[in-house]
């Protein structure tokens, strides 16, 4: 598999490694005076690798390889113990002087591994990890792409290499696909293809609807070639199709034809005034082309602070503001130049019966010009009815849900085990077979994949593995439709807390962007040298108020449980007489329980450790360790372990302890329940954690981390991007119109839009989450854009020498169809977004918002344009309509 073409490397997750096992009975080598020395001794005389030299046979050089190593771990068994120095030199002494009684005992025997224990070969015991599928033993092959391979066709490589691999695979070893992201990226960049596809032919179908067929060829057609430079630019500055850039795709749908219709319809109207088809192509593009630059980029430079970003968020959204300004520019670019050559050849000459006639007489020009006569004539009704609904909105946003990002539509959800600190890794993984065959005798279930001793490999950026831990495990559980994740897991939460109490089952989903295994953490940090014990009292505080609260699920500490440890207090004095060290005291616990390394085994080219170690029975003594026997370095005799101690008592001890920044710190953790967000369960304990944080001492603090954190970073984090979009956009507003009252009435109407925005989050549940306030931003700028071409068409009639009242409706009434068209094209366009659970925050945001954003901008821009000009209908002002001025109304 390394070897196809676009991967990067191989790794294998949850291979057992070798040992071979020496299990010996304490007491057989005490009597027999056989120490850890002799053993290593001995293997390593037969097994190392030995230099040998060479030799010159004739013209050659050849090297000279003695044989003699290990060919099986049978020959192990075979081999006699070399005796210690020590005892070499008793043997030597009884010798000398004729003293029997210095002779060590059985050191006339020749003594065989297989006489003092049984040699077996087996897996490292314990294990540091096991992986299992659907409750059998399995390994994982997890495979990396190279950085800017196509992930499709590398999958699809593997995928023919693997089908080559399984016709060589012993019987009985399957081969199954856990998480094969070719083909969940391939299915999601064809589905979001067809959404694509279905957003493109609803703004084609509008237009064509709204404006005619061949008004529809017209704007179809520079929608198309927008759409295929957008995507050849994509190309060239190596922007990948991915979620985000399909995303911004669809996003800036509706605003690629604004351009094209506001020329193709200002073409429409001089030929209906009976104006030449050149000239009048000339004028549409060249009257407002510098407007629809300026508001074009003001709507690019809406989705910059998101590219500015410099957190997560910001690296994973960044390509919204790169596509959104390729799009929209490549859209301008083309309705100034290619829409107007449309328009000359495909749009008929009107009827002669028509030409010079009211382009707007029809009677819904008529219903909007009364409309916005009346909300100016009644300007501080106007005015106080938005307010009203203004501070409603405030009110109501209190009141929506808060979600840094979505769940993710994955088939697939994660349950973490964490039993305390120091259970046993197979008692983990004994516990762990009940959990697995619940979920799997379940008929939504397709597969549950266990990873044991430490977290996955990484195989969903979002999601950070767990560190190794002998008491943790994870299953991550695969079923047919992510939508019944939801009811599996409502059953399966209590289910698992009353069938393991022991431990902490933590079930969560996947999230989509930036994601936090524990969105709810507090931290509360000491000095470098803060007591450990005193950070646990106040954690302790915490967990109480979170688990008090019916919002939270499980909780912890990231510091785990205080686990137990056997300390022998060594006695220097009676060790000194014994001749017994600290090492020998180690070395003698290691061999006792879980053995000690004496040798290794060579197997072709790997190296098997050979362990020696007591029988099962006196590994399970753990009550005799007094009793255990210990040799010194020249010694020939054992003493036991209470000899060299003044106890061996049980203590408890921190066996993890994290620091932050230098100082010790303590994390409660926790997640919502289901169905609950992580603001809903902050804010029902934040005066208790605001009352915990009061009462530490000096040198002590507490501080929010988690989703939170995140989320106030990633916002706070826009500033740096707001700051000078902010500016351009103010600096081409003022550009455009060489004034600040057209600025001012944009700036009002703006924050109105929340309006529209409460209207659809609201009634829907939908949560406004980072994705939505992407949205509002968005839709800030396609409001100014809107505005802009209505201000700008308020100074062409001025200019053409209407009076100011009267410009202000003309400019109205002929910008109507045009904006609330290019809305029409936005909010329709995002509708396939809806049934993507990323996008519908964002999707909601902007078709709610730009639907009332439009109202705002073609009623209240005017009454806020005649408010500050002091513009007043002329019967306010004479007491009467007179009739030549009612000629010059627009009708």
């Amino acid at each position: 598999l390394s070897l196809v073409k676009g991967v990067a490397r191989v790794d294998l997750w949850g291979v057992q490694e070798k040992a071979i096992y020496l299990d010996v009975a304490q007491t057989q080598l005490s009597a027999l005076g056989i120490t850890d020395a002799n053993l290593e001794a001995t293997l390593s005389q037969q097994n190392m690798v030995v230099d040998a030299g060479s030799a010159d046979l004739q013209n050659r050089r050849v090297r000279i390889a003695p044989s003699g190593e290990f060919a099986s771990p049978e020959e192990i068994a075979d081999l006699s113990i070399v005796t210690s120095f020590a005892n070499t030199l008793l043997n030597l002494g009884a010798s000398v002087t004729g003293d029997a009684s210095l002779r060590p005992a059985a050191t006339d025997e020749i003594i065989r591994i297989r006489d003092i224990g049984d040699i077996r070969e087996g897996y490292l015991d314990p294990p540091h990890w096991q992986m299992r599928y659907s409750g059998r033993p399995a390994v994982g092959i997890s495979i990396t792409n190279v950085s800017g391979a196509n992930v499709v066709e590398v999958g699809r490589a593997i995928d023919r290499a693997i089908d080559g691999l399984i016709e060589r695979l012993p019987i009985g070893i399957e081969l199954q696909r856990f998480h094969w992201m070719s083909d969940i990226v391939d299915e999601a960049v064809n589905d979001f293809l067809i959404s694509f596809g279905e957003a493109v032919l609803i703004v084609l179908v509008v237009i064509a609807l709204s404006m005619g067929m061949r008004m529809g060829v017209i704007i179809g057609t520079a929608l198309i070639i927008t759409i295929l430079v957008s995507f050849i630019l994509m190309a060239v500055f190596g922007i990948d199709l991915q979620r985000m850039s399909l995303g911004a795709l669809v996003v800036a749908l509706g605003m690629m034809v604004d351009n094209a219709i506001v020329v193709a319809d200002g073409m429409a109207v001089r030929l209906q005034k009976g104006m030449d088809r050149t000239q009048a192509a000339i004028e549409s593009a060249q009257v407002p082309s510098m407007p629809l630059l300026g508001a074009t980029i003001i709507a690019v430079m809406a989705f910059y602070p998101i590219f500015a970003s410099v957190e997560d968020a910001g690296e994973y959204c960044r390509t919204l503001f790169s596509v959104v300004g390729i799009s929209l520019i490549s859209s301008w670019v083309i309705s100034m130049t290619i829409t107007p050559l449309q328009c000359i050849d495909m749009l008929p000459d009107p009827d002669k019966e028509t030409t010079n006639a009211d382009t707007y007489g029809s009677g819904f020009y008529r219903v909007y010009l009364r409309l916005v006569e009346k909300a100016i004539r009644f300007r501080w009704l106007t005015i106080g009815i938005l307010l009203v609904l203004l501070v409603a909105s405030f009110a109501g946003f209190g009141q929506l849900k808060q979600q840094f990002f979505p769940f993710s539509s994955m088939t697939k959800f994660m349950v973490d085990v964490w039993y305390p600190e120091g259970t046993r890794i197979q008692d983990v993984a004994a516990n762990l077979s009940g959990m697995e065959q619940h979920l799997l005798d379940d008929e939504r279930v397709e597969t549950v994949t266990s990873f044991i001793g430490q977290g996955p490999p990484r195989f969903y950026l979002p999601v950070d593995p767990e560190d190794p831990y002998a008491s943790y495990a994870q299953l991550i559980v695969n079923v047919h439709d992510y939508r019944e994740i939801d009811g599996l897991l409502a059953k399966l939460t209590p289910w698992l807390a009353e069938r393991y109490p022991d431990a902490r089952i933590p079930v969560r989903k996947y999230g989509v962007g930036p994601a936090n295994t524990w969105k709810f953490e507090v931290r509360i940090s000491g000095p470098a040298d803060a007591n450990p014990v005193l950070l646990r009292r106040y954690a302790e505080q915490g967990m109480d108020i979170v688990e008090a609260s019916p919002l939270a699920g499980v909780v912890r500490s990231n510091w785990r449980e205080r686990s137990a440890r056997v300390v022998p207090e060594y006695n220097q004095e009676r060790a000194r007489w014994a001749n017994v060290t600290r090492p020998d005291v180690a070395n003698a616990t290691k061999r006792a329980f879980d053995g000690l390394h004496i040798g290794l085994y060579r197997e072709q080219d790997d190296l098997i450790p050979i362990v020696l170690r007591y029988k099962e029975e006196e590994r399970a003594n753990v009550g005799g360790l007094g009793v255990l026997q210990i040799q010194g370095g020249l010694a020939t005799q054992t003493v036991p372990l209470a000899q060299v101690t003044d106890g061996v008592p049980l203590e408890w001890e921190d066996p993890l302890i994290w620091r932050r920044d230098r100082r010790r710190t303590i994390t409660i953790q926790s997640n919502p329940v289901q169905g609950v967000t992580l603001p809903s369960l902050r804010s029902s304990v934040l005066e208790e954690f605001d009352q915990l944080a009061a009462s530490l001492p000096s040198g002590y603090t507490l501080e929010w981390g988690g989703e939170y954190e995140d989320t106030v970073s990633a916002q706070a984090s826009l500033m740096p991007g707001v700051v000078p979009a902010v500016a351009i956009m103010l600096f081409i507003i003022v550009a455009l119109f060489n004034a600040i009252r057209p600025l001012l009435v944009i700036v009002f109407t703006i924050p109105f839009a929340l309006i529209g925005i409460i209207i659809g989050l609201l009634p829907t549940g939908t949560p406004f989450g980072f994705l939505a306030l992407l949205g509002a931003m968005s839709l800030a700028g396609m409001m100014i854009k809107n505005a802009i071409v209505l201000l700008d068409q308020v100074n062409i009639e001025i200019a053409e020498g209407k009076q100011h009242y009267d410009a202000v409706l003309a400019a109205a009434v002929s910008r109507l169809r045009p904006v609330v068209l290019a809305a029409a094209t936005t909010v329709l366009g995002v509708v396939p977004l809806l049934q993507d659970v990323f996008w519908i925050g964002m999707a909601i945001t902007i078709m709610s918002g730009l639907t009332f954003g439009t109202l705002l901008t073609m009623v209240v821009v005017p009454v806020l344009y005649a408010t500050l000009n002091r513009l007043y209908p002329p019967e306010q002002v004479s007491g009467s309509l007179s009739d030549d001025h009612a000629a010059t109304r627009p009708a």
